[in-house]
């Protein structure tokens, strides 16, 4: 489902419980996060709904690398051309989607959670289990000893390493339109335990929680008012505010 304008100039596509953004500039478009291989024709249409044409797009950004977000950037980088930007510490998972550390064992949870079912299974029909990862990876680096530049793209994003969930995970920050897309440092709907809300996401498919609770002192430090979620409904509430919810929420 496609939802133009979440914030100024940022447009949400949402498949299979997963959410990707076009950010929209004079200078043309970035795609960030790409879904499942199935998405990469509902990109096309994305774009041409808001009246662009596929040459418009720029950069692919990937806030992290694992299956459900990398799933269609071989495909674009491919056919369109353009280069897929990711943090140096997602090399190898951009290359190998689903070789990703993670703290629980995914079996126990349809039984646990049987609210996530509904969830993984609409991924799954979506190509979630066939997904080809991608080696050439234009990579960037988030230096601790100084601010972080934007990167030279459409929107021009500022990266913020927000590690935990991988450990090259970053989300964008958009400060000209008051703006987070957080991938999955935090979400609205968690798809393993089928939980809305603000929180991270569960141990079945995040590295270090404690890490990635750590991390959202970074998102929160944006002082941005919308936050857009890897998964689920965008918050507009204030990212402060999200954040607080999902430290409360705690690892699940």
């Amino acid at each position: 489902m496609f939802h133009p304008d979440v914030s100024r100039g940022v447009h949400r596509l949402e498949h299979a419980h997963v959410n990707l953004y076009l950010i929209e500039d004079d200078d043309g478009i970035t795609v960030v996060d790409t879904g499942f291989p199935s998405t990469s024709g509902r990109i096309e249409k994305a774009v041409a709904r808001i009246g662009r044409r596929v040459d418009d797009v720029q950069a692919v950004i990937l806030t992290h690398a694992h299956f459900d977000h990398v799933g269609s950037a071989k495909r674009l980088h491919e056919r369109w051309h353009v280069p897929v930007w990711a943090h140096r510490d997602e090399k190898f998972l951009a290359a190998h989607p689903y070789r990703y550390r993670h703290e629980r064992n995914r079996v126990l949870y349809p039984v646990r959670y049987p609210a996530g079912i509904p969830v993984l299974a609409r991924m799954t029909v979506a190509g979630a289990l066939w997904v080809r990862g991608i080696e050439d990876v234009a990579l960037f680096h988030t230096p601790d000893s100084r601010p972080t530049e934007p990167l030279d793209v459409p929107g021009r994003p500022v990266p913020v390493h927000t590690p935990g969930h991988t450990f090259g995970h970053c989300v964008l920050h958009l400060a000209d339109r008051d703006t987070v897309i957080a991938g999955d440092a935090i979400v609205t709907l968690d798809p393993y335990t089928g939980r809305r809300g603000p929180q991270i996401v569960s141990g079945a498919a995040t590295a270090d929680s404690v890490t990635a609770l750590a991390s959202l002192t970074a998102l929160a430090d944006t002082g941005a008012t919308h936050l857009l979620p890897g998964h689920g409904e965008p918050w507009h509430g204030g990212v402060a505010a999200a954040v607080e919810q999902a430290v409360a929420t705690g690892p699940s």
